[in-house]
């Protein structure tokens, strides 16, 4: 946002200040480690019902731990101060 002039537009006047750094993207590909995980390939849960159900079953736990984990996390950014008790 501090590279645009206030009509919206960037100036020319020099280079921007991350242009040298590296951007990484993390794609998460939860479908293909379930399935390397039962080591199943795509054509077997096409092919079987059985199997099918087995890596739906993993692919909504896998989901579920995901969401829990992110639920974890931002509860620790809002809450640093307050320690888990057991």
């Amino acid at each position: 946002m501090s590279d645009l002039s206030i009509f919206g537009i960037r100036g020319s006047g020099g280079p921007r200040r991350d242009e040298g750094k590296t951007e990484h993207l993390m794609i998460r590909r939860s479908l293909e480690r379930v399935l390397a995980f039962r080591n199943r390939t795509i054509d077997d849960v096409v092919n079987d019902p059985f199997v099918k159900n087995e890596i739906f079953g993993y692919w909504k736990l896998h989901k579920q731990i995901l969401r829990t984990s992110e639920v974890v996390d931002l509860e620790r950014q809002w809450n640093p101060t307050r320690r888990r008790t057991r």
